[in-house]
């Protein structure tokens, strides 16, 4: 019982002095407004908050979510192939994927998908 205590408390010892010498030991890094900042997302943290935003920019992004979900709904369709018959597999496929074209003619329409100004 005494030799585990010694062993604990040396242990204990150890490592408190390990993390004493890595909090001296250290570089001390100048925190400044910028590496506080919470994310980097492409915007200058020390400018004015509110600037102008590329409404394209935010319209090629939700396109991008769109079909991002739009893939993660076509799955479910691949597994039906085997348990309903071809017929309504054939159908619910047809109207998904013409719901897709539909609404790539519209962007395409609306010019949102090109990328001059």
């Amino acid at each position: 019982m005494h030799m585990i205590m010694m062993i604990t408390i040396l242990f204990i010892m150890i490592s408190n002095t390990m993390m004493l010498l890595s909090i001296i030991l250290s570089k001390k890094s100048f925190m400044d407004r910028e590496k506080c900042s919470p994310f980097e997302c492409g915007f200058d943290p020390k400018s004015v908050a509110r600037i102008p935003f590329s409404l394209h920019f935010f319209l090629i992004t939700v396109i991008f979510l769109i079909f991002d979900v739009e893939i993660v709904l076509i799955f479910p369709i691949i597994m039906l192939f085997k348990t309903v018959n071809m017929l309504t597999w054939t159908k619910t496929s047809i109207f998904f994927i013409m719901i897709l074209l539909l609404g790539l003619y519209h962007e395409w329409n609306q010019n949102m998908l090109n990328w001059t100004n």
